[in-house]
């Protein structure tokens, strides 16, 4: 057996250091899979051909670039409302960005960060519709959104209560129901509705009527205890404010509909 000089086993071991050095340099191995909405126009939408689109796919993408991911490494998979939190538990998705709005009783299973969006509860009517410009103003009207939403028992016990409400299983049905006169207004937060209102095939139909009805602060959801993680997130919204590329994916997600959005929110999640 030929035992290799010195120098030579030195360049061997040098060379192998360079490869590993330079496979350390090429980012994380595998996908990154992210759950988002499938279904929201402006928030996360799978579009035709198997394309995303959305202010959360923005977001996502983005924070996926600060991990190190490349575009083709992100693995979108749709969530439901109710499974957001078992997704992550079940380690099926990294985080989660799907219009999720932190609150106490969600902390208590998974982790957030953010936030990087407040919505408020607003309400949708047709463009050429000036009998609406309050809550109040629904009564004896009739107001859509999906069955169990929140919203809807907001203005209803709240606001408007000889309102009538017609609860369908989702917010495209009721954009429809508006469309077509079955409905006066439609309701939900401003983001999603101006999201709706801003589709092509809706331009001058709808608009918003910029109430504040309640406050979403929409976060990240990691798994609980994934405090590095947590960590990562808060810095790269941070970046997507101070570049600029947050502004630029509201603008280009909400378009116009009567819109306003609120500057981004401070971060208060993680410290």
């Amino acid at each position: 057996m030929k035992v290799p000089q010195a120098g030579a086993l030195a360049a061997v071991i040098g060379l192998a250091l360079t490869a590993t050095a330079c496979g350390g340099d090429s980012g994380p191995k595998g996908n990154l899979s992210i759950g988002i909405k499938f279904d929201q126009p402006g928030i996360g939408l799978r579009e035709p051909g198997g394309t995303f689109s959305g202010f959360d796919v923005d977001v996502s993408t983005y924070i996926a670039k600060e991990l190190g991911y490349k575009p083709d490494q992100i693995e979108f998979k749709k969530v439901d409302s109710s499974d957001r939190e078992l997704l992550l538990q079940y380690n099926e998705v990294k985080f989660v960005a799907a219009s999720y709005s932190i609150n106490d009783k969600r902390k208590e299973k998974v982790d957030f960060a953010g936030p990087y969006f407040l919505a408020h509860q607003d309400l949708l009517v047709r463009a050429d519709d000036a009998t609406i410009t309050k809550a109040e103003d629904l009564n004896n009207k009739k107001l859509c959104s999906v069955i169990g939403s929140t919203s809807a028992q907001n203005v209803k016990e709240k606001l408007a209560p000889k309102a009538s409400l017609l609860e369908l299983d989702d917010y495209s049905e009721c954009v429809i129901a508006l469309q077509d006169g079955l409905v006066d207004a439609m309701t939900t937060d401003n983001s999603i509705l101006a999201g709706y209102a801003a589709q092509k095939a809706n331009t001058g139909k709808f608009k918003l009527v910029g109430l504040t009805l309640s406050n979403e602060n929409y976060g990240i959801g990691v798994k609980k205890g994934d405090k590095a993680l947590q960590g990562k997130i808060n810095a790269a919204l941070k970046k997507m404010v101070q570049d600029g590329s947050w502004e630029a994916a509201v603008k280009k997600n909400f378009g116009p509909a009567n819109y306003r959005n609120e500057p981004a929110p401070v971060i208060t999640t993680g410290s």
